[in-house]
């Protein structure tokens, strides 16, 4: 992958983008060259088998013409920081600090990093840390959902212990003290917990073995040379068409309600107020979050 610097950020910042030891702190850029999100000695992570099978086949295909400018790796390198304090914080003889677990599914080997395990009697407490944005707690990721079920599978079957509990830890980089205290919707705090469901057994197995299934397939495909599968709304993070009030002049919304008519029941007779109609979109791909979306015939085809 290539690696830009269009913003004309630090020289750091680059040799952070590109595991590249100049001037970070070496234990940086360990972490970096240990990547949670790899999949280390195994056919799949559990991150990649969460996601669209055509975005990790398209990615294989596609590294060595991929751009990537070093401003995008910002949050990433927080994110570094983050872990790394937490993992050096840690004494606990009964917590567990970033480790990988790997598991055979229906012959391919899934790998999995874990943040924090904390024993609790014969089971144990799953807990990830997400450096991550507002919106995304307000509105909710299923994706996490999916992420620590895999995690609580790849415990059970790789550990042979039951888990008890799912948790993520979300740092939130953009929070904002002032909405805090004005809207009863907004985390009143920049680091909460949010407890995940905890699927049935049966259900992360079946899930599980679904994920691997439906990459192995593509897989094949990938390797005929054949059409690879298409995302579906979920992959591509489709977002309705939604009505945003704002005040007058201001870009920034108060309230996105996804209806004409809760929109101007909020306004009522505020006439310093006004309501702005936003088309629905493909998030992932319009803002080429995949990285592949240029290479892509599926969105180049909805732009026709």
């Amino acid at each position: 992958m290539k690696i830009t610097n269009d913003y004309g950020l630090p020289q750091s910042f680059v040799n952070f983008a590109r595991n590249d030891n100049y001037s970070l702190p070496q234990s940086f850029v360990d972490f970096a060259r240990n990547d949670k999100y790899s999949k280390g000695n195994a056919d799949i992570s559990v991150t990649s088998v969460i996601d669209s099978p055509r975005i990790r086949l398209m990615r294989d295909r596609h590294r060595d013409h991929m751009t990537s400018d070093v401003s995008d790796m910002i949050w990433p390198l927080f994110g570094t920081a983050v872990h790394h304090v937490l993992e050096s914080a840690s004494s606990d003889d009964d917590v567990t600090i970033e480790e990988r677990l790997f598991e055979t599914v229906n012959d391919w080997v899934l790998s999995g990093a874990i943040d924090h395990q904390r024993t609790d009697g014969n089971a144990i407490r799953i807990s990830d840390y997400k450096v991550t944005s507002v919106w995304s707690v307000i509105h909710g990721k299923v994706e996490w959902e999916y992420q620590l079920n895999c995690y609580a599978y790849l415990v059970e079957h790789a550990k042979k212990m039951p888990v008890k509990s799912l948790q993520v830890v979300a740092i939130l980089r953009d929070w904002n003290r002032r909405e805090a205290g004005r809207r009863p919707d907004y985390p009143q705090a920049p680091v909460i917990t949010i407890d995940v469901p905890l699927w049935p057994k049966a259900k992360r197995d079946r899930y599980v073995g679904d994920r691997v299934a439906l990459h192995q397939e593509a897989q094949i495909a990938f390797d005929l040379g054949n059409e690879l599968p298409e995302c579906s709304d979920e992959d591509r993070w489709k977002r309705g068409e939604a009505w945003a009030v704002k005040k007058k002049g201001n870009k920034r919304a108060q309230r996105v309600f996804d209806n004409e008519t809760s929109a101007h029941e909020f306004i009522g007779d505020q006439t310093n107020l006004e309501i702005e109609h936003r088309e629905g979109e493909y998030v992932r791909c319009n803002g080429n979050y995949c990285g592949v979306a240029t290479f892509c015939s599926q969105y180049t085809g909805d732009q026709k």
